[in-house]
């Protein structure tokens, strides 16, 4: 079972907490039994060598048989010291025998050892219960015996319970205290940690808006906004694969659907070049049938030179679609007042006009915008010939321009034939011809209106062609005024 870092630290904390009051117990009341020994040890010394000083000087010196004297007076003797040290005393004479105990009462235990030592001339002595028996030669010039003294060690050991006892309390309440400040401490501590872990897990999963760097002045808080910052980073770079891919998906598309328009252009172009070039060939191989036919040379010499001039506006239209849609197209943009440019045109555009008897009708407002004059000569013109090819006899051209919300707008509107509401939407396609007879009778190619769109879009205006009745065509241009 795997156990969580809070878990562990708590465990830690507790062993570390509990081992460090336990050694220090130990080594305080290890000093204290230890204090206590050296004490009573000094003590018994002292009270030793006091007996044998108080022996010699009180009574050995009134008595040359000191033997004699011992045994007489020992236990007289063994009253006085217990009066002066407190302790029960005992003597024993160099056999062993004990001579005088100031206890009323033989308490037995076993002296052996330490006897035997202390008749050695050494001092000697054990640990029974709550006393010490202690053995300390008795001299003269010589040992002629040993005194033992009863120390009792009640106070003693009664100290150091309570020490003990007392540490046990303190330290488990230090303890406790220690704990819960410790393990408070550390839970903010591991909730830190455990937040890192979340953010890494969110990483992980690719969730990367939920991060928030911790507020520490730490090696974690500076751990937490590293985590912040890289996933910041993480996403972004995500994002612009993303974008990048979504890029490359779209120009694929892009690709495809050039390829397609390529495949159609080429379908088109040679379908709408193949037409010039028969009738052509067609008047070619009659002329050398008949040669000698007048009305047939005189018709051959318009429809050769109709339709030949049809094919050089076709190849030059075809090259300059094709050179807006391959390049980056330059224009030299200047600043252009798009009411001298359609004032200019109506008057070019005038004797072809009255030739079919259509008027051209203006309201012009001077609007100035950035473009190119040539390129925005050969849009309006486009579009007026237009006008002009498929209007009625005594037909109306209305050419408007004002500005509108920072825009400049151009409208050409004619009472022609119309477009039929099926093919508005593929007018601006190169070679889509409304209808192809008509285009033959009037010199389409298909390719004037999508000249126009890139025209247009290149000089960043946008045109289009409003919802009239059928018997009606109306174009709006529309340019940023400056």
């Amino acid at each position: 079972m795997k156990a969580s870092i809070k878990v562990k630290y708590s465990i830690f904390l507790a062993i570390l907490l509990i081992s460090t009051l336990s050694i220090l117990s130990f080594l305080v009341l290890n000093g204290i039994k230890n204090n206590q020994k050296n004490d009573y040890e000094s003590n018994l010394a002292q009270q030793a060598k006091f007996a044998n000083t108080y022996i010699r000087q009180i009574y050995l010196e009134q008595s040359k048989n000191t033997n004699q004297f011992l045994k007489r007076n020992a236990q007289q003797l063994v009253f006085e010291l217990s009066s002066i040290n407190g302790m029960h005393t005992a003597i024993y004479d160099m056999t062993g025998k004990e001579i005088a105990n100031s206890r009323q009462y033989n308490n037995k235990i076993e002296e052996k050892e330490i006897l035997s030592n202390a008749l050695k001339d050494q001092i000697a002595y054990q640990v029974v219960g709550d006393y010490v028996e202690y053995m300390a030669p008795i001299y003269n010039e010589e040992q002629i015996g040993v005194i033992k003294f009863t120390y009792s060690l009640e106070k003693d050991i009664n100290f150091y319970n309570d020490i003990k006892t007392l540490f046990i309390n303190i330290g488990t309440v230090i303890f406790i205290c220690s704990f819960i400040c410790a393990y408070f401490y550390i839970n903010i501590f591991t909730k830190s940690i455990l937040k890192l872990k979340k953010d890494i897990l969110n990483i992980k999963m690719g969730k990367y808006s939920g991060i928030i760097p911790l507020r520490r002045k730490d090696e974690l808080g500076e751990l937490s906004e590293g985590i912040y910052y890289m996933s910041n980073q993480i996403e972004t770079n995500i994002n612009q694969m993303e974008k990048e891919h979504e890029n490359l998906r779209l120009a694929v598309q892009k690709l495809k659907a050039l390829e397609n328009q390529q495949k159609i252009f080429i379908g088109n172009i040679t379908h709408e070049f193949k037409t010039p070039l028969t009738v052509i060939k067609t008047y070619m191989d009659l002329l050398d049938m008949y040669s000698d036919d007048v009305n047939l040379l005189k018709d051959a010499k318009v429809n050769i030179t109709k339709e030949t001039q049809r094919l050089y506006e076709m190849v030059e239209k075809t090259l300059h679609l094709s050179s807006l849609q391959k390049y980056d197209f330059e224009f030299q943009c200047e600043k252009v007042d798009v009411k001298d440019v359609l004032e200019e045109i109506c008057n070019r555009m005038q004797g072809k006009a009255k030739k079919f008897n259509i008027s051209l009708i203006k309201s012009l407002q001077s609007g100035f915008i950035l473009g190119d004059k040539e390129n925005l000569t050969y849009i309006f013109i486009n579009l007026i010939d237009n006008a002009i090819k498929y209007n009625e006899i005594n037909g109306k051209i209305f050419i408007n321009s004002y500005i509108t919300d920072k825009n400049v707008f151009i409208e050409v509107a004619d009472t022609g034939i119309g477009i039929p509401k099926e093919a508005r939407d593929k007018i601006f396609e190169p070679f889509y011809t409304v209808n192809k007879d008509r285009s033959k009778n009037h010199g389409g190619t298909g390719l004037g209106l999508s000249l126009v769109k890139e025209l247009v879009e290149k000089q960043k205006g946008t045109i289009l062609l409003l919802d009239t009745k059928e018997k009606a065509t109306t174009f709006i241009i529309s340019f940023p005024a400056l």
